[in-house]
């Protein structure tokens, strides 16, 4: 090994994380904005209240930007298997490769297919077509999830596969390869993730219209909807969590003793609420713990044996400061959500939820903590299962393409400066639709809509008559 890869190693490590942390941001938001917004016309089709049209009309714009800007980050993150990963790609590609293909058939194009009526048909189809656009774009994110986060899953506990004599990865169960260990609990816990990150974003935006006193009816349906997801949803995310680490436990335990920051292995481990890893001296200083409470938590007993980090050797073991502070940043806001949940069932009982009031502040800046979850948990996920992409399989040392330090640098540099112009534009304009506010989308094509609409009643009444 030269002297310059295990930088390249580490800059194109740098380069897919900065791509992917950007790119994840708009999945998440957009799984979970694409189903509630099928609600929300369900309930005008249901109704007939024009508020519900109002709040649909004002989303789907900010779902159409995040959708385009979820397309363009992820385009730019497919590059990097070609020019970064080269090695990785030839390796594994028999076995990701259809089912990237898969999402691309089965979600993508669908997805693109009804995104046109969903974002332009208003008043130019039926209702209901346009309704059933709008559910089967929703079906689309969740049918992408479930391709994406079966190839993501099956790096961390692959299966259904041999190696071949050139080398190559070759399936031989495609159901084992799709239905790994861990994909179950990955595509729950990170759709339910996607539900919260949209629930808060939304409840943020209710409560700033609260605060100022504009646009009231429909943010009270914004915040009251958010506040019965963050009632229900947020303490199953919990549970959900809760069956993923322990699944975690038994495929890759040294993830789970990073997460934890525990370093040898043996029963009453210690619960570390804060500390400060030392991979020098092997050790978390200055802990504040729980005693007993990572072997009650994994293993449900006091004696329960917690895997070390020291069973294995130093150059198989996770960067563990950012695996151990990760993880309790994502646990810290899961719970800071259960508690907004908790507040607002009780302010709900004491029908006080919409009242002006500092709780309204706090659902303000909670808006970004579904995001700062979801890149917790793939910092934890990810960066967990170094030194490898295919866990225990293939290191990513071995994955990397013969490309030159200096151009992954260049290339780094230029997707910072890129990225900061075209996604701070397009966050920008996001800004601007919600401080226009629901019924506040008045244009040539708002009022061409509400014309149309209103013509298609009247002739559906009169066709009722005949």
């Amino acid at each position: 090994m030269s002297g310059f890869e295990p930088d390249t190693v580490m800059l194109a490590r740098l380069q897919f994380a900065f791509t992917v942390s950007f790119h994840i941001i708009f999945p998440a938001f957009t799984i979970g904005l694409a189903s509630w917004l099928a609600v929300v016309e369900g309930l005008y089709l249901k109704t007939g209240r024009r508020v519900y049209e109002e709040i649909y009309r004002m989303w789907v714009k900010i779902f159409a930007v995040c959708f385009g800007m979820g397309v363009v980050s992820g385009v730019v993150m497919s590059y990097q298997f070609g020019t970064n990963w080269s090695e990785f790609s030839d390796k594994v590609g028999n076995v990701l490769g259809p089912l990237l293909g898969y999402e691309v058939l089965t979600a993508f194009f669908l997805e693109a297919s009804f995104l046109g009526i969903m974002l332009f048909g208003w008043g130019r189809v039926s209702r209901k077509m346009h309704f059933a656009a709008t559910l089967i774009v929703a079906v689309g994110t969740l049918i992408s999830a479930f391709w994406i986060l079966a190839a993501n899953s099956w790096m961390h506990t692959p299966q259904g596969y041999e190696i071949g004599a050139d080398g190559l990865f070759y399936p031989t169960s495609w159901l084992q390869i799709i239905f790994n260990p861990s994909f179950p609990y990955r595509l729950a816990h990170m759709v339910t993730a996607a539900y919260l990150t949209t629930a808060f974003v939304v409840g943020g935006v209710g409560a700033y219209y609260l605060w100022r006193g504009t646009h009231t009816e429909p943010a009270k349906i914004m915040f009251g909807m958010a506040m019965l997801m963050a009632v229900f949803v947020a303490p199953l995310q919990l549970f959900i969590g809760h069956a993923h680490g322990e699944n975690t436990l038994h495929h890759q335990p040294i993830k789970v003793a990073a997460m934890e920051g525990n370093w040898e292995r043996g029963p009453n481990a210690p619960l570390y609420l804060f500390g400060l890893p030392n991979e020098a001296t092997e050790s978390t200083d200055y802990g504040v713990t729980i005693p007993n409470g990572a072997s009650w938590i994994l293993t449900g007993s006091a004696d329960g044996v917690v895997p070390g980090l020291t069973e294995v050797a130093k150059e198989d073991r996770p960067p563990v400061a950012v695996v151990f502070w990760a993880f309790r940043i994502m646990v810290g806001v899961g719970l800071a959500m259960i508690i907004t949940g908790v507040i607002a069932a009780v302010l709900f009982l004491r029908k006080r939820l919409y009242a002006r009031g500092p709780f309204q502040l706090w659902c303000m800046a909670m808006m970004p903590s579904g995001f700062v979850a979801v890149l917790g948990g793939w910092f934890v996920t990810e960066v967990g299962r170094q030194p490898y992409t295919v866990y225990e399989v293939m290191r990513t040392a071995e994955s990397i393409s013969p490309v030159i330090t200096a151009q992954v640098a260049l290339s780094l540099i230029a997707f910072i400066v890129v990225y900061t112009l075209i996604f701070g534009a397009g966050s920008y304009y996001i800004l601007k639709l919600i401080g226009k506010g629901p019924g506040q989308q008045a244009g040539p094509y708002y009022e061409h809509s509400r014309e149309a609409a209103v013509t298609n009643s009247l002739s559906e009444a009169t066709q009722r008559r005949e």
